[in-house]
């Protein structure tokens, strides 16, 4: 056992763990007073019901068998067969590590979703949701990319999420606002751009685990993940607050903020595997092209609330077609030669995966909120909605407003 690497992915995954409750601030910040703990309560129930899941017979669909295929097979189901001193397939860290890193990858992906129908769902059609999206959308694709599956052998590429993760969640949140339709109030403000800030810093802080640790040990890739991830990020950043200031004549902080997490979207999938000198044009791009999607969507009225779509779905896509573009083998042996170093085929190869799990991920969750309905109702009542979700679901509020 490497010790270094193991102790680092041990940091890593807590990293991880931490931007489920720092997305639950981010998105509880921007939701209206009256739906603050309902959106959160979306993140936080996923850190419990998910690892139910995914110790069950998550991990295995996603890492055991199934070699070139769509899913793996329940060989390790309830972690049968998985001893304390049974190693990862590298040699450097406990499986059980990375068991619990993987975990948390799956905890935030499907509450990614949650900000497009922010205040119109119920939280029986949201557990149902939880279970099945993982089921049929996470576990296939995180199978066929990094458990050695279909689009694994087809060679497909994506170091920590950009087609597993960011285009998969992305779109199945356009589905869902389409699905559940409009806010009786599309113009309700922000609760607290605080909190939000706190969200977006601690979402910034977990990513380095996010990618760097998805490299799974301690080498130089590891330092290349972590370093283009904070570039890519603050070029985003600055990008978006200087269009948005051009454009609206304000600095806007909320605008800022989410740029830096469409930055950190974008470089997701190309992290350990461009150099470095791209990530600022990466960066760049994110902001830009982002805040065009956030806008567009603006235009045609789509009430995506929180801009889940045009951060993390167009993000993710984005940083999946860039990672064709600036993958280089000379700065990753086990990666590619992307379209600027004179690989073409890799290139389209990942437009093409990227729009295959978008376009399933759309598909599948609209038909599955439309079975979920038959079950029971996704939309709450008009009443519920103009009451808030926090009273009329969960019989609580944020803040005690007649306290002392």
């Amino acid at each position: 056992m490497d010790t270094g690497s193991t102790g680092f992915m041990l940091l890593a995954t807590s990293l991880v763990m931490l931007m489920t409750p720092a997305l639950a601030f981010f998105y509880g910040g921007l939701a209206s007073k009256r739906n603050i703990l309902a959106i959160m309560m979306q993140s936080f129930v996923s850190l419990g019901w998910t690892t139910v899941l995914w110790i069950a017979f998550g991990y295995s669909l996603c890492f055991s068998g199934g070699e070139g295929g769509i899913i793996g097979n329940l060989d390790k189901a309830f972690l049968m067969g998985i001893g304390i001193d049974s190693m990862f397939s590298n040699g450097k860290i406990p499986e059980l590590v990375f068991v619990a890193y993987q975990m948390m990858f799956a905890i935030i992906t499907p509450a990614l979703i949650t900000g497009a129908f922010v205040n119109r769902v119920t939280f029986k059609s949201y557990m149902i949701f939880l279970t099945v999206w993982q089921i049929l959308v996470y576990y296939p694709f995180v199978h066929m990319v990094w458990g050695g599956g279909l689009m694994a052998q087809l060679g497909v590429l994506d170091f920590a999420g950009g087609i597993v993760v960011h285009a998969t969640a992305g779109f199945a949140a356009l589905a869902s606002v389409f699905y559940v339709k409009d806010r009786v109030d599309k113009n309700s403000t922000p609760n607290s751009i605080p909190l939000v800030a706190i969200g977006s810093g601690l979402l910034w802080f977990g990513w380095y685990g996010f990618n760097a640790g998805s490299e799974v040990a301690v080498d130089f890739i590891t330092s290349l993940a972590f370093i283009n991830t904070d570039i890519a990020a603050s070029f985003a950043t600055v990008t978006w607050l200087v269009i948005e200031w051009s454009l609206k004549k304000k600095p806007k902080l909320v605008g800022l903020l989410t740029g830096s997490i469409a930055g950190l979207a974008t470089i997701t999938p190309c992290a350990g595997f461009v150099p470095v000198w791209s990530a600022p044009l990466i960066g760049i791009a994110a902001g830009a092209v982002c805040y065009a999607a956030v806008e567009f969507k603006n235009k045609m009225k789509w009430d995506d609330a929180l801009d889940v779509w045009g951060v993390h779905g167009i993000g993710g896509v984005l940083g999946t077609i860039l990672l064709g573009v600036f993958a280089s083998k000379a700065f990753n042996a086990a990666g590619a030669d992307g379209l600027f170093f004179g690989n073409p085929g890799f290139f389209f190869t990942q437009v093409i995966a990227v729009a295959v799990a978008s376009i399933y991920a759309f598909v599948f969750t609209y038909v599955m909120l439309i079975i979920i309905n038959f079950i029971t109702p996704v939309k709450v009542s008009e009443q519920d909605e103009i009451l808030g979700l926090d009273v009329s679901l969960h019989g609580e509020v944020a803040y005690d407003e007649g306290a002392l």
